[in-house]
């Protein structure tokens, strides 16, 4: 079904690939709703979660859907490990080689940490929980999934993505999945927000979030990245959200009953 075992983008993804995906995760989430059990498809597989950096939603998601599968579910305490003693990446993927874990879900804050780990461990899947800037393909995947929940389609959207582009791995992995689509894009931020060869990206640029909301089906809101932020990149955090928080006034741009949403926090 699929053409790799693990999940380290959106990029390498077929458009079936996802529609599949999305299928899948509609199914369990149904049964959910339900009261019913998830099924045994990870039964006597070993996961374990590696958080290189805070969370809340995407650790214990992935901790309570590797449970309910079945997995043997482990939360390696980065804090609490020897990467605070200096340990370096390639001395953590020898470590988990002796432990043999079938699955690996790895948040980190440097770009292509999790692309590394993939190569260095042997006979298991890796899965990207966010890297630095530069991807999180499980939240794309989410909002995918609500934005075909809510609008009853993933394509041929006008959809608006606002705020901190320029550090959002969030939107990196949206814009990719949502051109996979076929969706039109707006991308909606100041300047200094975003990313350097913009113009790359096939997407309609906009500083203004009346311009970039006009007539859009999904809004899609960002937050300030500030851990991500070594400068000034807004005067005030009171003036950017005057200009680009999103309101009655701003949302009344949009097309007749937009849907909105935001990875949060």
């Amino acid at each position: 079904m699929f053409r790799q075992s693990h999940l380290l983008g959106i990029e390498p993804l077929h458009p079936q690939e996802i529609t599949t995906l999305l299928d899948l995760a509609d199914s369990y989430a149904e049964r959910n709703r339900k009261g019913l059990p998830a099924g045994d498809a990870l039964s006597g597989l070993t996961q374990v979660n590696m958080f290189f950096e805070p969370s809340t939603r995407t650790q214990s998601s992935f901790e309570l859907a590797g449970r309910k599968l079945g997995a043997d579910v482990m939360n390696m305490g980065v804090a609490a490990s020897s990467v605070k003693k200096g340990e370096t990446l390639i001395d953590t993927a020898l470590t988990l080689n002796a432990m043999r874990p079938d699955l690996l879900v790895v948040r980190h804050p440097m770009s292509g940490a999790v692309d590394l780990l993939a190569q260095k461990v042997q006979n298991c899947a890796v899965l990207n929980a966010g890297d630095g800037r530069h991807e999180h393909p499980t939240q794309a995947l989410l909002d995918a999934l609500t934005i075909r929940r809510r609008k009853g389609r993933l394509h041929r959207l006008s959809i608006a993505i606002c705020g901190d582009i320029a550090h959002s791995r969030v939107a990196r992995s949206n814009i990719l999945l949502l051109h996979k689509m076929e969706n039109r894009i707006r991308l909606v931020a100041p300047p200094t927000l975003m990313p350097a060869g913009i113009d790359a990206f096939g997407c309609e640029v906009f500083s203004s979030m009346e311009e970039g909301l006009e007539g859009c089906d999904v809004v899609m809101m960002l937050r300030l990245q500030k851990e991500r932020m070594d400068g000034g990149f807004v005067p005030s955090e009171r003036e950017y959200f005057h200009l680009y928080g999103l309101d009655a006034a701003k949302l009344a741009h949009a097309a007749p009953t937009p849907s909105s949403c935001t990875p949060a926090p």
